[in-house]
């Protein structure tokens, strides 16, 4: 795994009364696949909001060589779960926006389009799309972004089991070619089998950073299986 690539310091985010982050701090690694795991209601959803900036926080900062970044977005693009953006224009339209308006990667459109198996509902309205459809567009929007680092909200949502597979292996590989990318992962398991590294959060706190061996140190745990270190951290 690279090096630092961001350091996120203190984040705290308040509804009301309700306070869903607090003092949240984690690093995030060129390169990696970095997994934010944690029950409903941990605040998962909420922190990459506040990270992409659709959420202000009302505490805390991001770190890029020890300076603040006051304007994220050529650092992050988010991807969020369950949204259909543009629902009147067809998926072909959404990537050549994303390349065009967005400065999106157009040498990679064909083998995104592969690897999201998009050819079949090229021209199909984004709004008229299944959910699993709808999923494999919104990656591969993400995908073809500029920005180093790609903060993903629930990645394998709606997809059987083998296009979850298929799609694992192609962000993978994406990764492999120095994409850093965060996945909020609900399912412990999905996130154990694909993730380098995880921060786990638990009632808006981290309650810790770092590999399965990390964590298991952490934890005092003999067993390697995130499921029981996560139960015996939180």
């Amino acid at each position: 795994m690279g090096t630092m690539l961001f350091e996120v310091q203190g984040l705290s985010k308040s509804f009301g009364r309700i306070q869903a982050l607090t003092g949240v701090s984690f690093q995030v690694r060129a390169g990696e696949v970095l997994g934010l795991i944690g029950p409903n209601g941990a605040g998962k959803s909420t922190l990459f909001e506040c990270l992409a900036g659709v959420l202000p926080s009302n505490g805390g900062q991001v770190l890029v060589d020890g300076c603040p970044v006051a304007d994220r977005s050529s650092l992050l693009f988010y991807v969020p779960d369950g949204i259909a953006p543009w629902p009147a224009q067809p998926v072909r339209w959404a990537l050549e926006f994303t390349i065009g308006f967005l400065g999106g990667r157009a040498n990679l459109l064909d083998e995104v389009a592969g690897q999201m198996d998009l050819r079949q509902i090229w021209d199909q309205p984004i709004g008229t799309l299944s959910k699993g459809q709808r999923k494999r567009a919104l990656l591969a929007v993400g995908l073809l972004t500029p920005q180093p680092v790609l903060l993903i909200d629930e990645p394998f949502e709606g997809l059987d089991l083998r296009q979850a597979r298929d799609i694992a292996v192609a962000l993978r590989a994406h990764a492999a070619r120095g994409r850093t990318l965060f996945l909020s992962i609900h399912q412990i398991g999905d996130a154990a089998r694909f993730c380098d590294r995880f921060v786990l959060l638990n009632s808006g706190r981290v309650r810790g950073e770092g590999t399965v061996q990390e964590l298991a140190a952490m934890a005092h745990q003999p067993s390697q299986d995130l499921e029981e270190v996560f139960l015996a951290l939180t």
